[in-house]
């Protein structure tokens, strides 16, 4: 290598093992035979001597991929040479614009980035893709949308929100954290996360009141603040999302699809470590992966229960004594396309249509736990009808001891507001409900259900 290449290498975003890993990944991650973050994580495990510099471009530029997959895949046509290696420069490209680790956001600092790795061939194709007006793309090709859940979402919001929600989902999501505020308050760890500054650095989220916004994407695993359970991942809108349910110091809860237990957590502090809280899951090993976290949260009031399913002997057990219960139903996920793009290229009509079973079996279920005058809270991280308004609508058809109160009314005097309404309320609707072009966060849906009071 000559002196000018070590140079021009020096300051260069992108080296070419890079582009040739990236071709590897995408291959793989274009069978959407697993999801995309395992993809990606077992490919690094199987490379070990790739650095923190490396992983971070490499997963970026994948996860780019799968969220512009239609663009890239139908430039990428117009290209010479192997389709991985065209994949992997277009993904590239977008993610020096895009995620912040290129020196810019224009086409030519991102073209000055990937100078070492561009054959001279390839340097006109690069910037023609760079500078294309997204208005003069076609409707499916500029929002990156199978065609079924565009028509969806047509069906789910206001005609004039598609373009724009589905526009914010072509971008990475930031980095939140919840302070655990058992351990330590927001304004305290904010001075320990500027004081590292870089992409540690970090400023409260707009609404969550124990929310963290970095910015940037730092390995957190080996802080102390971490590892100590001062804070936890978690995006500002599951934060909120959480807030619904309103847990009192005492009271028994349950968190009836607890997953790896994120809102388990955020509800165990809000009861400051008091009463009972039950984390079910069908899941073994989600209930695992929860147990060290609950070590270094400081909570004493969770207990993780193994479920074989929403009709357990162990649920029958607790009906009718429950204060309060959070179903977080498991779902499309097609709220979180901003994290996790591999989705929308995964789930299907069909696949939705069996989820919104499952979803009303599961919540019919769960609201059997609640005493009279009790809430629910039945959320996803959707933004399907079907998957949302049609479950509880549904739910409610069969079961007239329970109510849908209108959380405009519920939350005013106890919700972060936006305006003069809680934020993700709105005047003409009974739910409720976040979006990413809106509120910034993932798009989450939520009800608040109460059983009536004994007549």
């Amino acid at each position: 290598m000559t002196t000018d290449q070590k140079a021009i290498a020096a300051r260069a975003k992108a080296l070419p093992q890079h582009v040739e890993h990236l071709g590897i990944v995408i291959t793989e991650l274009m069978k959407f035979a697993h999801p995309a973050d395992m993809v990606v994580s077992r490919y690094f495990r199987s490379n070990p001597r790739l650095g923190n510099r490396d992983r971070a471009l490499i997963a970026e530029a994948s996860f780019a991929f799968l969220r512009r997959k239609t663009e890239i895949s139908q430039f990428a046509e117009s290209g010479a040479g192997p389709l991985a290696r065209r994949l992997a420069l277009l993904s590239l490209l977008v993610t020096m614009i895009e995620s912040g680790l290129g020196s810019g956001n224009r086409a030519e600092s991102a073209l000055a980035d990937l100078a070492f790795v561009v054959h001279p061939n390839e340097i006109d194709w690069l910037q023609r893709f760079g500078t294309i007006e997204r208005n003069t793309l076609a409707p499916l090709t500029r929002v990156n949308l199978p065609e079924w859940i565009w028509n969806a979402l047509g069906s789910s919001v206001p005609k004039d929100e598609c373009l724009p929600l589905a526009e914010a989902m072509l971008k990475a999501a930031s980095l939140d954290l919840r302070v655990n505020t058992i351990k330590t308050q927001r304004e305290d760890l904010l001075g320990v996360l500027n004081d590292l500054g870089g992409r540690y650095a970090a400023e409260p989220t707009p609404y969550a009141p124990n929310g963290v916004r970095l910015k940037g994407k730092p390995a957190l695993q080996t802080q102390e603040f971490f590892k100590n359970g001062f804070a936890e991942v978690q995006d500002e809108g599951s934060q909120l999302l959480a807030m619904l349910l309103e847990p009192k110091r005492g009271e028994m809860v349950v968190d009836f699809c607890a997953g790896a237990g994120g809102k388990t957590l955020s509800l165990g502090a809000m009861m400051k470590s008091s009463g009972r809280l039950y984390a079910f899951d069908v899941s073994e090993k989600r209930l695992a992966n929860l147990k060290p976290r609950l070590a270094k949260s400081g909570l004493s009031n969770v207990h993780p229960v193994w479920i074989d399913n929403e009709n357990d002997a162990k649920v029958k057990r607790l009906a009718g004594k429950i204060d309060r219960v959070l179903v977080d139903a498991p779902c499309s996920g097609l709220g979180t396309l901003r994290r996790n793009p591999d989705l929308k290229w995964r789930q299907s009509p069909q696949s939705v249509a069996e989820l919104t079973q499952k979803q009303l079996s599961i919540l019919t279920s769960a609201a059997r736990l609640l005493k009279p005058g009790g809430r629910l809270v039945y959320a996803t991280c959707s933004l399907i009808y079907q998957e949302n308004q049609g479950v509880v609508e549904a739910f409610l058809a069969n079961n007239p001891q329970f109510e849908l109160k209108d959380p405009k009314e519920v939350l005013r005097d106890s919700f972060p507001m936006m305006g003069d309404l809680p934020i993700g309320t709105s005047k003409n609707s009974s739910y409720w409900q976040l979006f990413p072009h809106i509120h910034g966060t993932d798009a989450f849906f939520g009800a608040i259900l109460v059983r009536k009071a004994a007549t």
